[in-house]
């Protein structure tokens, strides 16, 4: 039986990127993704509704996260949710989900972008994109 575990988002980054590495040199950046859905309610008011999304990228990809991503920049994050179960210091099981992102898509422009003439800049809606992977993703990869 095949099985699928893909979740895709699109949102904006809640805190700025946390780079370490592991004993083993891996690199890890961690940071929290604000999603948020738009919908009219019931007296027919706009209302916002905002899930928070810790997210967890690797390698070569936490360290393009941790040195071009900051609060505020909105993203594409494709990976698979993990789940974790641990006991926390007052003794009481504790349960969490975190996305393990396998590609980023830098969806606006940040201040902290290179402006390397030798570097070609991306248009301004052009999507710049981070991935696990060392090939740039096709038009077919993005997300509209």
């Amino acid at each position: 039986m095949v099985s699928l575990n893909r979740l895709m988002l699109i949102g904006n980054v809640g805190t700025d990127p946390e780079m370490r590495y592991t004993p083993n040199g891996k690199a890890v950046t961690t940071f929290r993704l604000a999603v948020t859905r738009r919908f009219n309610g019931q007296d027919g008011e706009r209302q916002d509704d905002t899930e928070w999304f810790t997210t967890v990228t690797w390698n070569a990809l936490a360290e393009q996260c941790s040195q071009w991503l900051t609060k505020g920049r909105r993203v594409f994050i494709e990976g698979r949710l993990k789940s974790n179960t641990w006991t926390g210091a007052d003794g009481v099981a504790r349960f969490g989900n975190e996305v393990i992102a396998s590609r980023v898509l830098f969806l606006d422009r940040g201040e902290n972008q290179p402006n390397n003439s030798n570097q070609q800049q991306p248009a301004a809606r052009e999507p710049v994109a981070a991935q696990s992977s060392a090939q740039p993703p096709s038009e077919e990869d993005l997300p509209w």
